[in-house]
């Protein structure tokens, strides 16, 4: 087991293994990096609660075998079982030994009682990745991290890779224990520093992912389609032209002698400014093949993401809808991407709102490997200033299935999400959004669980043998404040209503006469934006029956996503009872009334809570029910000018 030293143990505590360390254990396998992981996460904590771990040989009656059955790399499930005494973790691969022994781990005791019929546990998806917007030198805008709330790089530091690279090894430790397998250390905007670590710099990418390796975590790059002419002084980085094509061939095969278990590129192409194929009338599949083909040898993928949209609108045009973009741009293409070509697709059409619908691109092409993107890191959702949950919006979204009909089919290969650690001493500013970063591993593994029950294994692993007051405690603080902040910030699903370029704080109109395509089109009779087929911008048909038809009129629509789909006056009754602009008024002024509570529920766990960890947390209350505050006296005072409404209750609006 890793020494956190001076980090904090997040979700591995010491305590969460003392019942694995004080029993009698079995590592039956040969030594490999991820066997001597496993071996070494027992050896201490056996030498800490005074168990006894035997390697390979005789063991006394052992309470706890974990035996490598055989030797398939590719193969991360396990089975346990228990049987006279003994629990006993299988697997046919040392990646699933691992994810074996935590998951031993987060049953804790109850691993260890009764009998236990033999249970096989394999992850619904083989790629569970997390993204890092990291940039390697701090850009003048951007800085050290682009959308990052939890301080500076893990992995970069003045401009180079860090020298001391323990903290990413405790990365990669908390990363397996929840099951996420792969890593992309850079930004998707590559800026030209980070162009290098392709070519000339990838010793540095090699040491990260030395240390990630013993986790069974890969190391992805994100690179920029301009490669060739930014680092090889080609003339041009056209996919189908030849050279272009053996550059990217020879650069590839050279990543792949530093990094022999590299797991590929990612790619933001064609979006926002970044270099891609329609600069060669090509087409963005042309753009991933060609990275594809290179990284087929080895077994790599490219992962594209579909992030692709005009953001240079006219706010005056009606018709024109970014929501429309990725479907309109990739559902022709389906069929056309290589085998080892990833669609990586936001899980709604916009740019991660607190509330969205399902982007209609996820099952619309299913001749084509796709990844569904989330964002753990908190842009709209709060910046980890604000304690918002988000594992009940992702089971939403992950549970989602375009027929309408219930299904166990996966409509993804891979989940990804962009990351919130960072090198702050709680690895995510907010320690409570620790719960998002855990919750997204848990969901990566297994889509269908219970996001609640998840959020049980997090306070049960993070505050082990937690008194009860504690546990209901953090469910009172956690469980609804997804809910809380869509309350208390953007109605009915309209989005957008942010401070222009940082996203931090309410500004109704930030947006609305911007470029970007984030508009709500209030107006003195109603607000909302009209996607239905028959009278607007035609989104709600992307979709196929019967959502087309629910969202097509205002009378099937559901309440939440109301003014995501169409444009409605303000005494538009909702399935709820209330009209729209009371809607608004009540639930910003509830927003606040929930944050007030969470923040005196968690006042009144002083005592249970690690100082440090409990004074962090109150001060980020502070901020967001300053917050809270702001965004209900500005969104009703708005609102209540436009369509001078007043209040049906009576209450002071500012």
């Amino acid at each position: 087991m890793t020494d956190s030293g001076d980090f904090d143990a997040a979700w591995l505590p010491p305590a969460a293994f003392r019942a694995v360390g004080g029993r009698r254990s079995l590592v039956r396998a040969a030594a490999g990096p991820l066997v001597d992981t496993v071996y070494g996460e027992l050896a201490d904590a056996c030498e800490r609660f005074g168990g006894r771990v035997v390697r390979d040989g005789a063991a006394e009656e052992p309470e706890l075998v974990l035996e490598l059955t055989g030797d398939d790399p590719g193969d991360e499930g396990f089975a346990l079982e228990r049987r006279d005494g003994t629990t006993t973790v299988t697997a046919s691969g040392a990646r699933g030994l691992l994810y074996g022994l935590f998951h031993v781990v987060r049953l804790g005791e109850d691993a260890f009682h009764g009998e236990r019929a033999r249970e096989t546990h394999r992850p619904a998806l083989a790629t569970r990745m997390l993204d890092h917007w990291d940039n390697v030198a701090v850009h003048p805008v951007m800085g050290q991290v682009e959308r990052g709330y939890a301080g500076g790089s893990l992995f970069w530091a003045d401009g180079r890779a860090r020298g001391d690279l323990d903290r990413v090894r405790a990365y990669g430790r908390l990363l397996a224990a929840c099951g996420i397998n792969a890593v992309a250390v850079n930004n998707v905007n590559v800026h030209e520093t980070e162009a290098h670590l392709l070519t000339d710099r990838i010793g540095e990418v090699a040491a990260i992912a030395d240390a990630l390796r013993p986790y069974g975590v890969r190391t992805h790059l994100s690179v920029t389609f301009a490669a060739p002419m930014v680092l090889g002084s080609l003339p041009t980085a056209d996919p189908l032209d030849g050279a272009v094509r053996g550059w990217w061939a020879e650069a590839t095969r050279r990543v792949y002698e530093e990094i022999g278990d590299f797991g590929g590129y990612v790619v933001k192409a064609d979006s926002e400014g970044q270099p891609g194929p329609f600069a060669y009338g090509r087409s963005h599949a042309d753009g991933a093949n060609m990275l594809a083909a290179a990284l087929e040898p080895y077994g790599g993928t490219v992962h594209w993401r579909a992030f692709v949209y005009d953001h240079h609108q006219d706010w005056r045009d009606r018709r024109t809808d970014r929501a429309r973009a990725a479907y309109d741009h990739f559902t022709p293409l389906d069929g056309e991407f290589a085998a080892n070509a990833v669609l990586q697709v936001k899980h709604g059409p916009m740019d991660f709102q607190v509330r969205e619908p399902v982007s209609p691109l996820i099952g619309a092409v299913p001749d084509t490997r796709l990844a569904v993107e989330l964002q753990v890191t908190q842009e709209y959702t709060g910046q980890q200033r604000h304690v918002c949950w988000l594992g009940p919006m992702w089971s939403e979204a992950l549970r989602f299935r375009p027929d309408g009909e219930v299904s166990t089919g996966r409509l993804a290969d891979g989940l990804v999400a962009v990351s919130n650690a960072g090198d702050d001493p709680f690895w995510t500013g907010h320690p409570l959004a620790q719960a998002n970063l855990y919750t997204f591993g848990r969901l990566a593994w297994d889509p269908a669980a219970d996001p609640r029950a998840v959020l049980g294994e997090w306070i049960a692993l993070t505050h082990p043998g937690a008194e009860e007051r504690l546990v209901a405690g953090l469910h009172a603080v956690l469980d609804g404040s997804w809910s809380t902040y869509e309350k208390y910030t953007a109605p009915l699903g309209v989005g957008f209503m942010v401070q222009p370029g940082h996203h931090y704080g309410p500004s109704v109109d930030g947006y609305e006469y911007s470029p970007w395509g984030t508009y709500h089109f209030a107006d003195r009779d109603g607000v909302g934006v009209d996607r239905s087929t028959a009278t607007g911008t035609g989104y709600a048909g992307q979709y196929a029956k019967p959502w087309s038809e629910v969202y097509e009129s205002p009378e099937t629509c559901p309440d939440e996503l109301l003014l995501f789909f169409h444009h409605v006056p303000y005494g538009h009754v909702l399935h709820s009872g209330r009209t729209v602009i009371q809607h608004i008024y009540d639930t910003h002024f509830e927003g606040v009334e929930e944050v007030e509570e969470a923040r005196r529920v968690w006042a009144g766990l002083a005592d249970l809570v690690e100082p440090a960890r409990h004074a962090r947390v109150a001060e980020r209350f502070e901020e967001q029910l300053r917050s809270a505050r702001e965004w209900r006296d500005q969104v009703n005072s708005y609102f209540l000018r436009k369509s001078g409404v007043p209040d049906g209750r009576g209450r002071t609006i500012y």
